[in-house]
């Protein structure tokens, strides 16, 4: 399983901790649930995308991301940054 880590101040841990009782368990939350709704939203595209070509739809969140990755309904958007970055250099 990935992870990621990140490295705060100080001053930045300070402020977290003034605001949340676990700034740990604060941050994997907020990475969790914004990560919860891309999933929700990718599902969203993979279905339109699949009703609209007759195309079977996987079972289960993982393989219907793993299925709109696949099919290129999605990318990473460090791909899609990319992609334009060359784009506007031509």
């Amino acid at each position: 399983m990935p992870n990621i880590t990140i490295t705060l101040t100080d001053t930045q841990m300070k402020g977290l901790e003034y605001c949340a009782y676990s700034p740990q368990e604060w941050a994997e939350n907020a990475v969790t649930e914004r990560a919860r709704i891309a999933i929700d939203e990718i599902c969203i595209l993979l279905m339109t995308y699949c009703n609209e070509n007759s195309i079977a739809i996987a079972v289960g969140k993982d393989a219907q991301v793993t299925q709109a990755y696949d099919l290129g309904i999605v990318d990473a958007a460090a791909n899609i940054q990319a992609a334009l970055e060359v784009e506007k250099s031509e």
